[in-house]
C-alpha cells in the first residue's frame, strides 16, 4: 500500500514539474518525502555551508520542495541533528523516506535521480561496516592487511562498474563515486599503524610493504571540489594522525611507545595541518576537529591551554576560535574539587530543579540525545547494569535536546526505560556549554559533597568501574 501511494506521489511531482517550471527558475530539481518519527517540524537543505531553505513538514510529516536555480552537486539535508548527503542534478524529482530512529539505515529514495542516491547511501552503509570491521583487520600482519584491503577495493570497484553498465550515469556522479572509492581505500591504508593493537607503533612502520604509502604523492590537501566530501575529510583526519605520529617519532623522548594524549604529538599534528593546507575551509575544519577532540578528552589544563594557543594562532575562523575558547574555559571551570555549576534541570513531572539539589550521595551524571540514538539505548542498558552492581551510587541521566518533555519521555517509554532520575535541561544550549558536553559519551563523577571528582570520563571505559570504586571509598 505504501509503495502504491509513493507511485502516485511520484507521478504528482513529475506532473507538477511540467506545469510550474518557467525560465526565471533556471535549472530546477524537486525534493520531497516523508519523515517517520520526526524530531521537529522541518528539514534544512544546504549546499556546502550555505542554507538553501528550511522546509516545513505538513500534518502527515511530509514535505515537497522545488529547488530553483539549481547548482548541481552534493547537498545536505538535516533533520533533528542528523544529516545525509544527496546528489541533485537538473530535472531530478526525488522522494526520500526515513525513520529518525534508524536514520541512515532506513533511508530510501524513489523518483527521478533516486538510483544514484540509493547507490550512495548503500555505499555509505557499506563503508560504515568496513570501518567497524577494519579494527579486526588491523590485527593482521602488514602484508595480509594489505591484501585484505586490496580485495575490498576490488569489490567496490566492480560494484561501481556494474552500476555504470546497468544505468546511464553522469560525469558528476562518476567523479564523486570514483573519488569516494579512492579515498575509502586510502583511509584504510592510513589507519593501520594507529589501530594496530601493539603500542610499539614505530616497529609497525618497519613491517609495511614497499610502496604502501606511494599514493600520498597524489594527494591534494586543498581540493576545492572535495572540501565538503565526508569521505575525503575522514581520510584527511586519518592521514594527519599518521603523519603526525611519524613526525612525533623524529623527536620524541618516549622511545618507540606512543601515548595518544601526548601534547607534543597533538602540537605536531596542528603544525602539519598549518604547513600543508591552505584552503581555509579544509584547514579550519581540521584544526577545529583535532583541537576540540584533544581538549575534550584531556584533564591537563596546562596542556589544554597550549593546544588552544596553537589553534588560535593558526585558524582563520573567528566563530570557531570564539567557540573553542569558551569550551576550554568551561572545562577549566570543571576542575577536580570544584563545585558542580548550577544548571536547571526538569524532571518528567515537569518540575524544575537545580542539579545540585538532587545530589546527596556519590553520583554519576551522563547525557543522551536523539541524534545519537544507539548511544541512548546502549548507555541506558549500561546504567541499569551499573545500578545493580553499585547501589551506593546515584545515576542521573539528562537529555540534552531542545524537544521538550513529551519527545524524550516517549523515547524512554518505547524502550521500557524508567523515568526515575531522568531529566532534561531547561536551557539546553547554555547548559551544554557550562558543562562542556562533548563528546556524547562524556560522564561526570560527583562526590556526596557536590564536588567534581572527574568531569570527563566514559562509562564504557575499562577504567570506569575502578573510578566508581574509588568514589565509593572516598
Amino acid at each position: 500500500m505504501k509503495l502504491y501511494l509513493y507511485i502516485i506521489l511520484s507521478s504528482i511531482i513529475l506532473l507538477g514539474c511540467k506545469k510550474t517550471t518557467n525560465d526565471t527558475d533556471g535549472e530546477i530539481a524537486y525534493l520531497g518525502g516523508e519523515i517517520i518519527n520526526p524530531n521537529n517540524r522541518y528539514i534544512i537543505l544546504s549546499k556546502a555551508e550555505s542554507v538553501v531553505d528550511t522546509i516545513d513538514l505538513d500534518g502527515r510529516n511530509r514535505f515537497m520542495y522545488k529547488v530553483k536555480n539549481l547548482e548541481e552537486g552534493l547537498y545536505t539535508f538535516k533533520h533533528g541533528g542528523e544529516f545525509q548527503m544527496i546528489l541533485l542534478e537538473p530535472n531530478d524529482s526525488i522522494l526520500i523516506r526515513l525513520n529518525t530512529l534508524d536514520f541512515d539505515e532506513s533511508l530510501v529514495y524513489t523518483g527521478i535521480g533516486a538510483k544514484k542516491n540509493n547507490y550512495f547511501i548503500n555505499d555509505f552503509l557499506e563503508n560504515e561496516k568496513i570501518e567497524r570491521d577494519i579494527y579486526q583487520y588491523c590485527q593482521l600482519s602488514a602484508n595480509d592487511y594489505n591484501n585484505k584491503i586490496d580485495s575490498l577495493k576490488s569489490v567496490k570497484t566492480s560494484k561501481l562498474a556494474a552500476f555504470q553498465d546497468k544505468y546511464e550515469t553522469s560525469d558528476l556522479f562518476n567523479k564523486i563515486a570514483e573519488t569516494n572509492n579512492k579515498y575509502t581505500y586510502y583511509f584504510s591504508k592510513e589507519v593501520y599503524p594507529l589501530w594496530h593493537y601493539t603500542n610499539n607503533k614505530f616497529d609497525i612502520y618497519k613491517t609495511l610493504p614497499e610502496g604502501f604509502y606511494d599514493y600520498r604523492n597524489e594527494i591534494n590537501y586543498n581540493d576545492e571540489f572535495l572540501k565538503d566530501n565526508f569521505i575525503y575529510n575522514t581520510f584527511l583526519k586519518s592521514n594527519f594522525n599518521n603523519l603526525a605520529l611519524q613526525k612525533h617519532f623524529e623527536h620524541s623522548n618516549s622511545g618507540d611507545l606512543f601515548k595518544r594524549m601526548s601534547l607534543c604529538y597533538h602540537l605536531d599534528r596542528l603544525n602539519l595541518i598549518d604547513s600543508l593546507v591552505v584552503n581555509n575551509k579544509i584547514k579550519d575544519d581540521l584544526l577545529y576537529h583535532f583541537t576540540v577532540s584533544y581538549i575534550a578528552r584531556s584533564n591537563n589544563y596546562d596542556n589544554n591551554e597550549a593546544v588552544l594557543s596553537s589553534y588560535l594562532s593558526k585558524s582563520n575562523n573567528d566563530k570557531g576560535k570564539e567557540m573553542m575558547t569558551r569550551f576550554t574555559n568551561s572545562l577549566n571551570n570543571l576542575k577536580v574539587g570544584s563545585q558542580l555549576p548550577d544548571v536547571t534541570i526538569v524532571n518528567y513531572n515537569n518540575s524544575e530543579l537545580d542539579i545540585n539539589s538532587i545530589i546527596e550521595k556519590p553520583t554519576v551524571i551522563s547525557f543522551w540525545s536523539h541524534t545519537f540514538y544507539n548511544h541512548f539505548k546502549k548507555s541506558h542498558y549500561k546504567i541499569n547494569s551499573l545500578k545493580k552492581k553499585y547501589p551506593e551510587v546515584n545515576f542521573i541521566v539528562i537529555n540534552i535536546d531542545d524537544y521538550g518533555l513529551e519527545k524524550s519521555k516517549k523515547s524512554l517509554q518505547n524502550n521500557r526505560f524508567s523515568s526515575n532520575n531522568e531529566y532534561y535541561f531547561k536551557n539546553p544550549e547554555k547548559s551544554i556549554e557550562v558543562l562542556a558536553i562533548h563528546p556524547m559519551t562524556k560522564a561526570m563523577i560527583i562526590d556526596k559533597d557536590k564536588k567534581i571528582v572527574n568531569s570527563n570520563t566514559n562509562m564504557f571505559s575499562i577504567k570506569f568501574e575502578e573510578q566508581l570504586l574509588g568514589l565509593i571509598n572516598r
